[in-house]
């Protein structure tokens, strides 16, 4: 693994930033911004980046980690008068983090409340980002029964330290319908390293002010039509958010140019990262090579086939390029179901088409 440089970058709102460089900021070919979800910092996009099927990316992009405050491993407790920021304001605090660093534009990559912080930065800083990736964002305001829940928890992090009531309303909001998982053995393992991290590492009464600012989120549903770069927005159809989540969507789908947005939604999964990284690695990866990013990355040779193959829908076709043709800026595959649940594959946005008939004996 690359060497991690720690870094902390003043904002006005926020304070201070940690923030954790990965790669070259100066001669990789692009970099990514990324920000965590609840219960979670810097070290689980570090932790993911070691996982093979992403070396294609990073082995030419450089990554700027964001740790919320007070998110760190083992951090102290924020000071009693330090006012924990809005999720507004850590969206919009953000390109300090670009300014104190001297990079001109990034790629924005967020999960869960980060990505909700991620999409907010792409709103207010428009020309600052050139693409955003987005896992399990929800564009709402907290639900009651969300607030009712966060009530409960924030008292107990504040009083008791982690729980059992705060430990199973984080491992739902990572990790969703856990019994209808298609690979509970597999989910099991990474839900207890997770709890592990959340006993052992995070600071629960700076994760409870966390939470809070998350469950105090305005509405940014209504604003995404100051986003000016191509979206793709990622979730496991057992996500918590999951409603929520498809609402943003259509809202973006309705307002932004339709190109601009792109949704791959993995069957039966809640956490895409955990229980199908090769999926978004392939989806990013078209992502990324449909903005001009991916040069000289050579495409994933992808079976496409006329049905849903493993619960995932297919997002691209067997394919074997030369270099020069991997250099070349192409569009991705629209990665929306079917409308009315049939077995047609997904539409192509610039691709020609392809026959989906099977092939001679």
């Amino acid at each position: 693994m690359e060497p991690v440089e720690q870094r902390e970058i003043s904002a006005p709102r926020v304070g201070r930033f940690k923030v954790y460089i990965q790669g070259d900021l100066k001669h990789r070919n692009f970099v990514i911004l990324t920000v965590h979800d609840l219960g979670c910092n810097h070290s689980m996009w570090i932790n993911f980046l070691q996982n093979p099927c992403m070396e294609a990316i990073t082995q030419r992009a450089a990554f700027i980690h964001v740790d919320i405050p007070g998110q760190e491993d083992e951090a102290a407790d924020l000071p009693a008068d330090y006012t924990f920021p809005s999720m507004q304001s850590l969206g919009e605090d953000l390109v300090c983090i670009l300014d104190q660093l001297d990079v001109k534009e990034v790629i924005g990559l967020g999960e869960g409340a980060g990505a909700n912080v991620i999409t907010r930065f792409a709103m207010a800083q428009p020309e600052r980002v050139s693409g955003l990736c987005i896992i399990h964002c929800t564009g709402s305001t907290a639900t009651v029964m969300e607030s009712l829940k966060d009530q409960v928890i924030n008292w107990k992090l504040e009083q008791i330290g982690m729980n059992p009531t705060a430990e199973a309303y984080l491992v739902l909001h990572r990790f969703g319908a856990i019994d209808k998982a298609e690979n509970k053995e597999q989910l099991a393992k990474v839900i207890e390293a997770f709890q592990d991290s959340l006993r052992s590492k995070i600071n629960p009464r700076n994760l409870k002010r966390f939470v809070q600012s998350f469950m105090k989120r305005t509405n940014i549903a209504e604003s995404v039509g100051k986003i000016r770069c191509p979206v793709l927005m990622i979730t496991g159809t057992l996500a918590y958010l999951y409603k929520p989540f498809m609402s943003l969507h259509k809202k973006m789908q309705a307002t932004l140019p339709k190109k601009n947005v792109e949704i791959l939604e993995v069957l039966d999964v809640a956490n895409v990262l955990e229980e199908k990284p090769e999926k978004f690695a392939e989806s990013f990866l078209y992502f990324l090579q449909g903005q001009g990013f991916g040069c000289g990355v050579p495409m994933p040779r992808v079976q496409r086939s006329a049905s849903i193959e493993g619960g995932v829908l297919p997002v691209g076709r067997m394919r074997s390029q030369s270099m020069e043709e991997a250099d070349q800026p192409r569009g991705i595959y629209s990665m929306s179901p079917p409308k009315y649940g049939g077995s047609s594959p997904p539409k192509m946005e610039t691709m020609p088409p392809i026959s989906s008939s099977p092939p001679k004996s």
